[in-house]
């Protein structure tokens, strides 16, 4: 037998054909779409398939649906969902919905990015690395040892699954405040990107300014460069 699992994501109903558009937009085809007797639709992109149903009084705000997509070409498909957007809506959007996230190398294994629609549906996607097959994409795993790889690990945690974006950007102003330990020029530029990120879902236009400039400020070499290419990337993106 071969099993397929399909995910059915809430949608508010009167934002349906958006959502459908935005999906439109990242590659999917729409293959099924009704307003009655409720609010339905269906999109698919190759393997991927996702099902939309219609709330009245849903509220995207608060939204928690999700579902994780696995694929070999994690970075292929982050260029291709970033294009698609940026043709239809004029720029990439890094906050409020819809709005697409870095893609980035999480400490558990996993190169991932994740994307919401405009309904507050998040969709991640993500490839295992270093032969981690077994890894589970969605588990915290193990904090790593290092102070500034455990502070970014955990608030990536705090700001990606669980939404508590105060909480994140307290890990990571305790981080930068310590005085008896320094972070590398990379791991810098990590924690100062996302607590400009976070400033900007904030609300806090002025604080994820400075906060942006100083990360802009941070000298590296070429190798740290390159190290850094996904988070300068972000940085770009976050300045508009």
């Amino acid at each position: 037998m071969t099993e397929k699992t399909i995910p059915l994501l809430p949608c508010r109903t009167e934002l349906l054909q958006s959502v459908v558009d935005f999906y439109t937009a990242l590659g999917f085809e729409a293959t099924h779409i009704q307003k009655s007797p409720y609010a339905y639709a269906v999109v698919e992109r190759g393997a991927v398939e996702l099902q939309l149903y219609g709330i009245k009084d849903y509220d995207p705000s608060t939204s928690h649906a999700s579902c994780y997509v696995l694929t070999e070409d994690v970075d292929g498909l982050y260029t291709a969902f970033r294009s698609g957007i940026k043709a239809t809506y004029g720029r990439i959007p890094t906050r409020g919905l819809p709005r697409v996230g870095p893609l980035k190398d999480m400490s558990y294994g996993v190169r991932q990015f994740l994307i919401s629609d405009p309904t507050g549906n998040t969709i991640r996607v993500g490839q295992t690395m270093n032969d981690a097959d077994d890894e589970d994409p969605a588990s915290s795993a193990t904090a790593p040892k290092d102070t500034f790889a455990r502070a970014l690990h955990t608030a990536d945690l705090f700001a990606d699954s669980k939404q508590d974006f105060p909480a994140a950007a307290k890990i990571i102003d305790r981080a930068l405040n310590l005085e008896d330990e320094q972070p590398t020029p990379v791991q810098r530029l990590r924690l100062l990107v996302l607590r400009g990120d976070l400033a900007q879902r904030m609300g806090d236009t002025e604080g994820a300014r400075a906060w942006l400039e100083e990360a802009g400020s941070v000298q590296l070499d070429a190798e740290e460069r390159e190290e850094a290419r996904d988070v300068l990337a972000r940085l770009g993106d976050l300045r508009g």
